[in-house]
This record gives C-alpha cells, structure tokens and sequence, in this order.
C-alpha cells in the first residue's frame, strides 16, 4: 500500500487480499490505482485468456460474463466501503443484497484491461449502497448500483 501526497492510497493485489476475502479464481480486483477513503475507487482487472470462464462462454468466441462484470465492480466497491468503515467494522463479511439499473454497453474480451470506477454513494453502520461503472480503453462497459451489508 502506498499513500501519495493528496492522501490517495494505492494497492496491490497482497494488500487487496487482506480485505477482500476472495481467492483465484474469483479474486477479480488486480490492483486499486486510488482510493479515496469515504468517497471513491478506481481499480483494474487485467483479463486474460486464462481466465476459466473462457471456456464455456462462449468456446471460440470468449466474453467475460456480464454477472461476473457486475461481481468485479461490486468487489472494488468492496475494498471501498471496507476502507471507509471503522477497523472493528472490517472483520465481518460483506454480502450482496441488491443491485439495481445493471446495464451492460459492450463487450469484455481477452486483452481487455477493465477499469472500475466505484463511488459511496451511502454509509451506515452495517450498510453500503455505491454506485459502480466498468470500462475499457474509456468505453462503458457496464454500470449498476450495489447495496451490501455486513454480516455475523
């Protein structure tokens, strides 16, 4: 993790896995460009052929899945809305409860590098609802709203 001189923190993916509890092959954040704690996110997934998904959607013509879209969003929103929260509040997982005005604008194949944009949108104490767009090479991708809480 670093911390530039306005106060905006960089991560790396050993510093995203200390907050999200996600692993290969369902760790979808690679690397947290800002963040800025209360506020805002942007983060990256590099996607590559490897990715396991590929081989069924579709073989011959690979698409990362708008639902899996949607969960690398929700994940950056994750680290966002981890961050924000106060250190006690960080130990429980967070759960998806809802999301709405998903929408999907193009294609995300190998090669891409998709950026997450997620910003706060508002924070209780077990609750987060953010609103999160994707991109590729500026290019909308997908967007929706994300509510989530804190469970036991």
């Amino acid at each position: 993790m670093t911390v530039d001189d306005k106060g905006l923190v960089t991560l790396e993916l050993v510093d995203i896995m200390n907050y999200l509890p996600h692993r290969y092959p369902f760790l979808l954040v690679d690397r947290v460009v800002s963040l800025e704690v209360g506020k805002s996110i942007c983060a990256i997934k590099n996607v590559t052929a490897n990715e396991p998904y590929f081989s069924g959607h579709f073989p011959n013509f690979p698409i990362m899945p708008g639902v899996l879209i949607l969960e690398a969003i929700g994940q950056a929103g994750g680290i966002l809305a981890y961050a924000s929260w106060p250190e006690d509040q960080r130990r429980f997982p967070l759960f998806f409860t809802g999301t709405d005005r998903a929408r999907f604008r193009r294609k995300v194949v190998p090669g891409d590098q998709l950026c997450m944009d997620v910003e706060l949108i508002k924070l209780k104490s077990r609750t987060v609802k953010m609103h999160g767009v994707a991109t590729v090479n500026g290019a909308k991708a997908a967007e929706a709203d994300f509510m989530a809480v804190l469970g036991d």
